[in-house]
C-alpha cells in the first residue's frame, strides 16, 4: 500500500484475502508511512496492525518477494501513487514496493497497479503506458453501478472484486449479466 488515497479500497481487498485464504500459500504486506497516516484519516483507525499477514517494512530488501528467486507470483499495489508508478515505470527500485514491483515484471508475473488519482497527466498516461508494455497491468480504481451498491464498501468492493480476478482469486461478486 502506497499513500494514495483510497485505502477503503486496500481494506477490502483485505477482508476478502481473509476470506479466501484457501486460494493462495502466503500474503506478505508492505504499508509505507504514508499509507499508515493515509488510513487513519480516511478509515479513522489503526485496524491494518491486526491482519492476519506478515507485514514487511517499506525497506526490508530481506523480504523474500524482493527476489525473483523466492517465487511470489502476484503482486497488487492497492492503492498506487502516481509517485509509485513513476518509480516503477522508470526502474527505480528505492524501496520494497519498487524493488518487488521490478522483480515482477523482470520474472514475467502478475503485477496489479490500483491507481487512484484523476485527473491523468500525461506524465501518468506515459507512465501507465510503460508499466503495461513492460508486462503490468494498470486497474485503475474507478467503480462499476452495475450491480447497485449500497455502502462504500460495495462500491469499492467492484474495483477490489475486478483485481481479485486479474490476481486468480475465485470471488463471488456481480457478473454482468447474471442476475
Amino acid at each position: 500500500m502506497t499513500g494514495a488515497s483510497g485505502s477503503i479500497y486496500a481494506k477490502v481487498l483485505l477482508e476478502k484475502l481473509v476470506k479466501a485464504k484457501n486460494q493462495y500459500e502466503e500474503v506478505g504486506l508492505v504499508m509505507t508511512e504514508n499509507a499508515k497516516d493515509v488510513w487513519k484519516t480516511e478509515l479513522g483507525n489503526e485496524a491494518y496492525g491486526r491482519l492476519p499477514f506478515k507485514m514487511y517494512s517499506s525497506m526490508d530488501f530481506y523480504a523474500p518477494f524482493a527476489s525473483g528467486s523466492a517465487k511470489y507470483n502476484t503482486m497488487i499495489i492497492v492503492p498506487c501513487s502516481m509517485g509509485t508508478l513513476g518509480r516503477i515505470a522508470a526502474g527505480i527500485s528505492n524501496d520494497l514496493i519498487t524493488r518487488a514491483a521490478d522483480v515482477m515484471l523482470k520474472e514475467r508475473r502478475k503485477l496489479i497497479c490500483v491507481v487512484r488519482d484523476t485527473p491523468y497527466s500525461l506524465i501518468h498516461i506515459k507512465n501507465m503506458e510503460t508499466v503495461t508494455l513492460a508486462g503490468g497491468i494498470i486497474a485503475p480504481a474507478t467503480p462499476s453501478f452495475y450491480s447497485l451498491p449500497k455502502t462504500i464498501e460495495e462500491v469499492a468492493a467492484t474495483v477490489v472484486d475486478r483485481v481479485l480476478d486479474l490476481a486468480g482469486i475465485d470471488v463471488k461478486t456481480f457478473r454482468w449479466g447474471s442476475e
